[in-house]
């Protein structure tokens, strides 16, 4: 049986520090208003302007020929597989990756593609891991035909990709006749903490997203980009998965303004992101992993409390924070200032001690 997702207990506090995820993030006063603002056109026909300038921003951002504005990153992982790949190919990515995790199977469902999953420390492997990955040409084997990489490895601690990684693994795809493809929904924390421009971080792959929703706080959107070519192709899936969204240019009006005013902040996320994470290892028992980015992930086995049990507890306190693989995971995002990190941190420790 599927459930639907679990509303908040009915004695449930309003949530005032929310750690849970940056996709909890709520546009600004500044930001509805550039929404409001916004000139629209059917995106059907081609006629919505902001839906126009916003892909056009993305291309040249991204150092990229073209690019597709779509409801979400997971939709555009979705697409960029059904672009690259036919049923029965295979699909190279880290163990952990998003799209073998997160995406509801719907590689699988879709695309009818298989994803071998590579192993490797935060997220990432080596160009040494992928070349061992490599199948012999036969008829007995699936024929690879994408690489697939996560900027940041979300499951690997928002660990970010060094850039000589990035292009060993691509290099050694392309050299087998491969696509590459990277989910870039945190790329511009990447970017930020890395000192790197985006174009040259996402040279190497052939095709790139980037999530509006998380860090940027856009209610809604990402876009997808590659080469002409690979944007027709993606705009028949996109035409397949569901079509245009219309006066879209009200959402793209959000992107824009996160382009403009939401991206050197980020800095900030990553500052607070290694506040709490100093606040944390003073707390008997809980070991912490040194954010690179915006995420913090830390281990409580060693205080007598379970993950599912805190999380409760500070539910309970206003306070939302979320699990992954056995860790807490704590995300730190423009909703969340410095003052509400050193609160937080005083209700985990208040709490396992209670515990």
């Amino acid at each position: 049986m599927v459930h639907a997702p679990a509303r908040p207990p009915e004695n449930a506090p309003p949530v005032r520090i929310n750690l849970y995820s940056d996709t909890q993030t709520r546009p600004t006063a500044a930001m509805k208003e550039a929404m409001m603002r916004a000139e629209v056109g059917d995106e059907q026909h081609g006629d919505d302007p902001t839906v126009h300038a916003l892909c056009d921003r993305m291309a040249a951002l991204l150092g990229k020929e073209a690019a597709v504005f779509l409801p979400s990153g997971t939709m555009c992982n979705v697409v960029a597989i059904l672009t690259h790949c036919r049923s029965g190919d295979e699909v190279v990515a880290h163990e952990t990756s998003h799209i073998l995790h997160s995406e509801g199977g719907a590689h699988a469902a879709f695309t009818g593609v298989q994803i071998m999953p590579l192993k490797g420390a935060k997220g990432m492997f080596t160009a040494e891991d992928l070349r061992a990955a490599i199948r012999p040409r036969t008829r007995y084997t699936p024929p690879q035909r994408l690489l697939e990489v996560e900027q940041t490895a979300n499951i690997g601690g928002g660990a970010v990709w060094p850039l000589a990684q990035l292009n060993a693994v691509a290099e050694i795809a392309h050299g087998q006749g491969w696509g590459t493809h990277m989910d870039g929904a945190r790329l511009m924390n990447a970017c930020v903490a890395a000192a790197i421009p985006p174009a040259e971080m996402v040279a190497g792959y052939d095709s790139v997203w980037l999530d509006f929703t998380k860090g940027l706080g856009a209610p809604l959107g990402a876009v997808l980009a590659g080469s002409s070519e690979f944007i027709g192709q993606a705009w028949r899936w996109k035409q397949r998965l569901g079509g245009s969204m219309r006066q879209a240019g009200i959402c793209a009006a959000a992107c824009l303004y996160a382009l403009d005013h939401h991206v050197d902040r980020l800095a900030e996320d990553h500052a607070n992101a290694k506040a709490l994470a100093r606040g944390l290892r003073q707390i008997p028992g809980v070991v912490v992993e040194e954010p690179e980015t915006n995420l913090v992930f830390f281990d409580i086995r060693g205080t007598g409390l379970d993950v599912a049990r805190l999380q409760e507890r500070l539910r309970m306190q206003g306070i939302m924070i979320s699990g992954l693989g056995g860790r807490v995971r704590a995300c730190l995002h423009l909703d969340v200032s410095a003052p509400m990190v050193e609160e937080a941190v005083a209700a985990i420790r208040a709490t396992l001690a209670a515990a």
